[in-house]
């Protein structure tokens, strides 16, 4: 019954990841930055780049509540689930710019969210070792996409370059506290794997 529960449990947190308005706990990082004026090209170009990053935090919900259902050790299922909620606050600052920029999220995210969160139930049955090395493999990834974003982001688009400066902070250290826990090293070959799925997500996402 317990699982059943977490299962329900689960699909609401689902529901509401994909359909609700994602509420941050913490204030947004460029909430006191300016936004500066902008060519349509360039506007067009961080708004794509932030839908790509909405979408990651998309992914990362589905992954981490994945994992959480099928952790075996209840301490390694917390620390899952409270990642999760700062990845909600990821989730709702990219929303957040996304309206500024005058633009929405993918389309795809149901289907993104689906696929990553069976990917991390199926993770998290190999383990809490697995689960916890996929965390930091998944944030290793996650921090070169955020670094080269803020590499593309027009110069003068301060704003979402301070939440992305704050994400690539989160995310770097939920990669290190995962393997401060335990976490298995994924072998280069593995990873290789994970940066093509990846690209598939950015290059869909930043258009659609």
């Amino acid at each position: 019954m317990a699982f059943i529960d977490d299962l329900i449990i689960g699909l609401d947190r689902a529901l509401k990841t994909v359909a609700a308005e994602p509420v941050a706990q913490r204030t947004n990082p460029g909430v006191s930055v300016e936004d500066s004026p902008m060519e349509d090209a360039e506007r067009a170009h961080a708004a794509g780049l932030m839908r790509v990053n909405h979408t990651g935090e998309i992914c990362a919900q589905g992954l981490y509540e994945g994992q959480a259902l099928t952790a075996k050790d209840g301490e390694t299922r917390q620390a899952l689930l409270n990642a999760a909620q700062e990845e909600t606050d990821h989730l709702a600052w990219c929303q957040e710019r996304l309206s500024e920029l005058d633009s929405k999220p993918s389309v795809l995210n149901p289907l993104f969210y689906a696929a990553s969160y069976t990917m991390g139930a199926v993770t998290g049955l190999l383990g809490d070792r697995v689960s916890l090395g996929f965390v930091e493999a998944t944030e290793d990834q996650v921090s070169k996409h955020l670094e080269s974003h803020m590499d593309s982001l027009p110069e003068q688009d301060e704003k979402s370059r301070a939440i992305i400066t704050q994400m690539h902070a989160d995310e770097a250290r939920h990669g290190a506290e995962a393997m401060a826990k335990g976490g298995a090293e994924f072998p280069g070959p593995v990873k290789n794997l994970m940066t093509v799925v990846s690209k598939v997500m950015t290059e869909t996402t930043y258009r659609i």
